[in-house]
């Protein structure tokens, strides 16, 4: 039986830039890895509200949106309809929101965004500036405009076939 050498180890600082080889093609890599950090860096800052992923989300829809169905922000958030329930239970229970049966159709609720809710979504918008912010420095408003339209295209031929 033969023995390998040990395999060479290359050397450098942790932050030394890394190759990455052929996930450099693709962009649900990039757009993945930053959004990792983002969110690791948002959740650090907003540990205090206890806030579960798709909850932000949620409740920003809800207040550009009162009386919004349940099942359009499960859409819009992209959950399935039980755990948008499950999400929109704790919302509610945290008193961030409140449902209220429509009238004319007793199986559906409208949801709003409460006083209590609004406050706090407020605070966290402050936190998710500041943390945007700063990973998005280096770009000009030129460039950052630019960013957010290719973005919102290539989300919306997601959609379609």
């Amino acid at each position: 039986m033969t023995i390998e050498p040990p395999a060479a180890v290359k050397e450098g600082a942790a932050d030394d830039p890394v190759e990455m080889g052929r996930l450099n093609g693709f962009i649900g890599f990039r757009l993945r890895r930053i959004q990792n950090h983002l969110s690791r860096s948002f959740s650090e800052r907003t540990q205090e509200y206890g806030l579960r992923s798709g909850a932000l989300s949620a409740l920003a829809i809800i207040e550009a949106n009162p009386g919004i169905s349940q099942a359009v922000v499960a859409r819009e958030i992209g959950m399935d309809a039980s755990a948008a329930v499950a999400l929109l239970d704790e919302l509610g229970q945290n008193g961030w929101t409140k449902r209220v049966r429509v009238a004319n159709d007793r199986r559906r609720y409208a949801i709003h965004l409460t006083d209590q809710g609004k406050i706090m979504l407020d605070r966290v918008f402050e936190i998710l500036a500041e943390t945007e912010d700063a990973a998005l420095r280096s770009l000009t408003s030129s460039e950052l405009l630019m960013l957010n339209r290719a973005l919102d295209g290539i989300y919306q031929s997601c959609f379609r076939g």
